[in-house]
């Protein structure tokens, strides 16, 4: 009955009410969404680095040979030697080297050639199909898969770089030969082949630019290219006729190996035996070589901390703006409690007692946050989800706004119940201590 009442109260001036409610639900939206982001950006960070202690790429920016390598959501910084890299790959000090070779992608999802080791490092099992054997099989990612509508046996061509609208490679397809299941990491969206399929493809591609440079007679510089890539070209040649000796139906299927000089990789995910080589293996490798080893827990440290700051921002916005909303739900109550005086003295000789008339200025308040809470969970959800959205359709990194994380957002609820009360004391306090007698003898 109490209930009821103090429903049909909150809604007896509208505006009030409704300015209360959207206040409420704006502070609640804001931190549920920083709520959630934080937790989930943590999570799939945290578990796309685990087991990688150094990145071994190329010189430029350490937050970029991180965000390229690990997660897949920037461009490379460039490309090194693969018979440099293997140097450092063998060192006894490493226990696990992954090397990655990037180049082209299938609508916007990269193709990148490694080994079975990077399926084994994110724990990703086959659903269907077997493991990439030759070159230009695939292992398409689970939640790729979905969204393209892949299946095992089908084919695809490449197009160049990063873009989905880059230069397609027709002269030789990707077949799909399995499907990981998903694991909520960064290889649930990528295509995965063996790195001789990205040599094979680019090579194919350069020896095609090659021979238009060369019969281009406004290029002018015809000799030069001869001369330079006559050995390389030679070298391609022989091996093309060795295939066609072997097996001339086979052409396209040509299977390169990793030993293949010269040939370029573009990082390699390290994980040492001994810690020792994490803090030392920075500083020589930069000195000795045109590389640069980088610590992806220092750089993501780095990244968070930048985004810190944002974060923080908003956190004490949406602090203020839940304050702001206790204001106004208590400057409702007080000066509505004017208005109704005559209202609680007939209660008061209708049988209610001082501390039902508490109740009931005090339930009004909670309604009004519990509401705005509600709305504030839902569109805070929403948020997430929009924001999730542009973030899969840019970078294939997605959140879920369906999660609750019962701890923070059941304090987050608490929060808000406490405002409501410490808006409506006094109103509250006010109504315990009317006195009936002088209030009906001025009505």
């Amino acid at each position: 009955m109490i209930v009821k009442l103090a429903w049909k109260n909150i809604w007896y001036k509208p505006l009030n009410t409704i300015l209360s409610i959207i206040l409420l639900t704006a502070s609640t939206a804001i931190i549920t969404v920083l709520v959630l982001l934080e937790k989930q950006f943590d999570e799939k960070f945290n578990a796309n680095i685990d087991g990688v202690d150094l990145v071994l790429g190329a010189q430029g920016s350490p937050l970029q040979l991180i965000l390229s390598s690990v997660y897949q959501i920037d461009a490379p910084t460039g490309n090194i030697n693969y018979d440099s890299a293997r140097v450092w790959m063998q060192h006894p000090f490493v226990k696990k080297a992954i090397p990655l070779a990037f180049g082209d992608n299938y609508r916007g999802y990269k193709i990148v050639g490694t080994t079975v080791d990077y399926l084994d490092k994110y724990d990703a099992k086959l659903t269907e199909g077997h493991l990439f054997e030759k070159n230009f099989e695939v292992v398409v990612g689970g939640e790729m898969a979905q969204k393209l509508n892949l299946k095992i046996g089908d084919e695809f061509f490449g197009s160049h770089g990063d873009a989905a609208e880059g230069e397609v490679h027709e002269h030789f397809g990707y077949k799909v030969v399995g499907i990981t299941a998903i694991t909520g990491k960064v290889v649930d969206n990528l295509i995965l082949c063996n790195i001789p399929s990205v040599w094979q493809m680019h090579d194919n591609h350069e020896e095609e630019h090659h021979e238009e440079e060369m019969h281009n007679p406004e290029h002018g510089e015809e000799g030069h290219i001869h001369e330079e890539g006559d050995e390389h070209y030679q070298h391609e040649h022989d091996a093309d006729e060795h295939a066609h000796e072997h097996d001339e139906e086979d052409h396209h299927n040509e299977e390169m190996t990793l030993d293949k000089k010269g040939m370029e990789i573009t990082a390699v995910l390290l994980q040492f035996r001994n810690k020792m080589g994490i803090v030392t293996w920075p500083r020589i490798i930069a000195q000795n070589t045109k590389m640069q080893a980088v610590s992806p827990a220092i750089e993501v440290n780095r990244l968070v901390s930048m985004f810190g700051i944002g974060i923080d921002a908003l956190r004490y916005l949406a602090y203020g703006i839940m304050f702001i909303s206790g204001i106004s739900i208590f400057i409702a109550l007080f000066n509505t409690l004017k208005e109704r005086k005559n209202e609680f003295a007939l209660l008061r000789v209708n049988g209610a007692k001082r501390f039902q008339l508490l109740r009931l200025v005090m339930i009004e308040s909670l309604l009004l946050c519990i509401v705005g809470f509600i709305f504030g969970t839902i569109l805070g959800r929403i948020a997430l989800w929009l924001i999730s959205t542009s973030a899969e359709k840019d970078f294939k990194f997605s959140f879920n706004p369906y999660e609750f994380i019962w701890d923070k957002e059941g304090i987050l609820l608490l929060l808000t119940l406490f405002v409501g009360v410490l808006a409506a004391l006094i109103p509250a306090l006010k109504a315990y201590q009317l006195n009936i007698s002088k209030t009906l003898a001025n009505a």
